[in-house]
């Protein structure tokens, strides 16, 4: 996916450009391509990014720790402000509140809209915060040590040990 000219889109018809998207995706470990649109619209101070993707991934259950596959979809809409007037690094103080007016993704007018990295960003965004396989996963089975009368090889000599003692 190219990366589009911020400026071009004026001239693009409604101002606005769609991209198809059946690829991978640089970063994503993914079984099958990224599937979907990306719309990008010009509406004069801010960027529109409209899209609908999916693909496949593999996980780990977090309770049983074996592979699972899992759909990932995405429907989302998000607002890009153009800001030519950005701070200097330099004049950024090393500490500073930060109120939520200022928690906005914001691009040069006359710059780039990479495609691509927005969908990554999407996509990771959308992975499950709780990875399960499934609803009714009983998780790791475990084994209690107490009920099995077998003593690992490789304990034989601490066992020896801890007879002696009991003998002292």
């Amino acid at each position: 996916m190219e990366a589009i000219y911020i400026p071009h889109l004026l001239k693009a018809p409604k101002r606005k450009v769609e991209v198809i998207v059946d690829q991978t995706i640089t970063g994503l470990d993914t079984l099958v391509p990224v599937k979907g649109t990306v719309i990008v619209r010009h509406g004069n101070n801010f960027l529109e990014v409209t899209s609908q993707a999916e693909t496949i991934t593999t996980l780990v259950c977090d309770r049983c720790l074996q592979h699972y596959n899992h759909r990932l979809m995405i429907d989302t809409c998000e607002l890009i402000w153009l800001e030519s007037d950005l701070e200097k690094v330099e004049d950024i103080p090393t500490e500073r509140e930060v109120s939520l007016e200022d928690l906005s993704e914001t691009l040069p007018p006359n710059g780039h809209f990479d495609p691509e990295t927005w969908l990554f960003e999407q996509l990771s965004l959308a992975f499950p915060l709780r990875k399960v396989c499934d609803k009714n996963c009983p998780g790791v089975t475990t084994k209690n040590i107490s009920e099995d009368n077998h003593i690992d090889s490789r304990w034989s000599s601490l066992a020896i040990l801890k007879e002696q003692l009991k003998d002292d």
